[in-house]
This record gives C-alpha cells, structure tokens and sequence, in this order.
C-alpha cells in the first residue's frame, strides 16, 4: 500500500492502521513522492488525500493510471476533506476507483480496500 498524505500524523496513524491489518505501507508526503513511490514499489493500492502541496490528487491519479499496466493496475482510494459531488465527479474523472470523506470510518475502509483487492480493480 502507498499512503499519500501532507499530513505526517494523519499518515502515519493510517500507515500504522494499515499495518495491524496485515497490509504493508509506505508514506509519500506529496505528489512527486508519491508519483515516484509508485514507480519503485507498484502498490496494490493508493490511499490518496485530494489536498496535496505542489501536484494534487486528481493530478496523482491521472498520472498513475496514463502508466498502469492493464493487468496489474492499483486501486486508487481518494481519502480527503473534499466531499460534493463535483468532487466525486473529478474522482472518477481522474480515474479513482472509490471516494472517502474525512474523517474516514477505518472499518469501512478496511473492508472496501479488500473487497477491491479480491476483485482485483
């Protein structure tokens, strides 16, 4: 999993949640970082806030999926303060497979993220 998040505790405390589940997370702090994170690790999954400094989700999103494999794609989860329906438009716009409002119910999350990985999005 890659969380990209600009707030250090809020990724943290994610990456942590994460981890008792059994997941494996990295942290990127902006969307360079995440952009190259993904090229290092390919996650199964990015949980992404929309709010990031310098290159904001959708942006990260666009880019992720213009150089995903069709077979091995990851499953972007936008998880942001953003939640109107314009909002959700440019989600899927952008190519995120689900849309979370903060604060995230972490057991909601939990089980979309592995319904989504045993799909296979």
């Amino acid at each position: 999993m890659l969380v990209v998040e600009d707030n250090a505790d809020a990724a943290q405390s994610l990456a942590l949640f994460l981890h008792l589940h059994g997941y494996e997370a990295q942290i990127a702090t902006d969307g360079p970082k995440a952009l190259q994170s993904v090229r290092d690790c390919w996650p199964d999954a990015v949980l992404l806030d929309l709010s990031l400094p310098g290159m904001d989700g959708y942006q990260v999103a666009r880019r992720i999926r213009e150089h995903s494999p069709i077979k091995n794609k990851p499953v972007l989860i936008a998880i942001t303060g953003y939640g109107g329906s314009e909002d959700r438009r440019r989600s899927l716009e952008a190519g995120i497979d689900q849309h979370f409002i903060k604060p995230t119910d972490p057991e909601a999350l939990i089980e979309s993220l592995q319904q989504s990985l045993n799909r296979g999005e």
